[in-house]
């Protein structure tokens, strides 16, 4: 099995050009339903799986996860499925015989204005680690990135003359944001403070000069949320959700958000409405007086 995960795993890289992250995860999905088959008996090779082992798999994944993640994992074996179908190893793909669950309404997490302008300037220290952090906040909240797309970011990828940003984002897509006024401001007191590094240096770095992880700044996050008083379960995350939310609420055409968060899908981006739409809402039900409960 691990072999054929290894194989599947070249194929990922090589031919589909996949990034490590995503690899990752399906190494991961793989690795899991593996131990599965290990543990209750069901088989040590893909020949083994039928629909009724995978019934029997999502049963045990319906214990402990969310419905879209055991979707994600789904997708995972059926796409193993389907390389393997390629290679001559299975003639069918047991996946397709088991229907995705039926997934939850998500509507992603956002801060308000207020919030997210209380959590960036409660890091007021000149301090090296302050203004790293502070610079990680505004341009998450600045340009909408993705924690991974920040944390791959060398310094060359800021244009300070031209305000923008060149990310590489899912499927090495590049595309180019604006970054606010603040955020560059933050920059550059925190790469003046190292002594301005050159271009291919990692933009971020942690106490021993290495690139940040976003599992760091996921700490560090939680540690300036709790100093804000914001008290919410937000993660790096929340900011490209809050940016994309604020610009719509601002009067942001849906195609820009588009293009400025890297969705391959308009329906992608389109949840933000529906954040909006909640929003406006509850504010009407505040305010308007037909509309308070009797």
């Amino acid at each position: 099995m691990q072999s054929l995960i290894d194989q599947f795993d070249r194929h990922l890289a090589v031919e589909r050009n996949l990034s490590p992250h995503t690899r990752s995860a399906y190494g991961r999905d793989l690795a899991e339903f593996a131990r599965f088959l290990r543990e209750t008996g069901s088989g040590l090779s893909p020949v083994d799986v039928d629909k009724t082992v995978l019934r029997r798999y999502l049963a045990l994944l319906h214990k402990k996860n969310r419905k879209s993640t055991i979707g994600r994992k789904l997708a995972a074996l059926r796409t193993f499925f389907r390389y393997l179908v390629r290679e001559g190893v299975l003639t069918a793909n047991p996946g397709e015989l088991v229907a995705t669950p039926r997934q939850e309404k998500y509507l992603p997490t956002t801060l308000s204005v207020d919030e997210t302008f209380a959590l960036i300037d409660t890091i007021q220290g000149g301090d090296r680690l302050s203004l790293r952090d502070r610079s990680i906040l505004e341009l998450l909240y600045s340009s909408g990135l993705r924690v991974g797309e920040l944390t791959g970011l060398d310094v060359g990828k800021i244009d300070f003359d031209q305000a923008l940003v060149r990310v590489t984002g899912k499927g090495d897509k590049e595309r180019i944001v604006p970054v606010g006024r603040p955020a560059l401001v933050a920059l550059q007191g925190y790469l003046e403070e190292r002594g301005l590094p050159g271009d291919q240096e990692p933009l971020f770095v942690n106490r021993n000069g290495g690139r940040l992880t976003p599992r760091s700044i996921q700490r560090h996050l939680k540690t300036h949320l709790l100093k804000a008083g914001v008290l919410r379960d937000a993660t790096p995350h929340s900011l490209r959700h809050s940016f994309a939310t604020h610009l719509l609420d601002g009067g942001a055409d849906l195609r820009a958000i588009q293009e400025l968060l890297g969705h391959a899908s308009l329906s992608t981006t389109q949840k933000y409405t529906q954040v909006s739409v909640d929003q406006l809402t509850r504010v009407y039900d505040a305010a308007h007086p037909r509309s308070r409960k009797k």
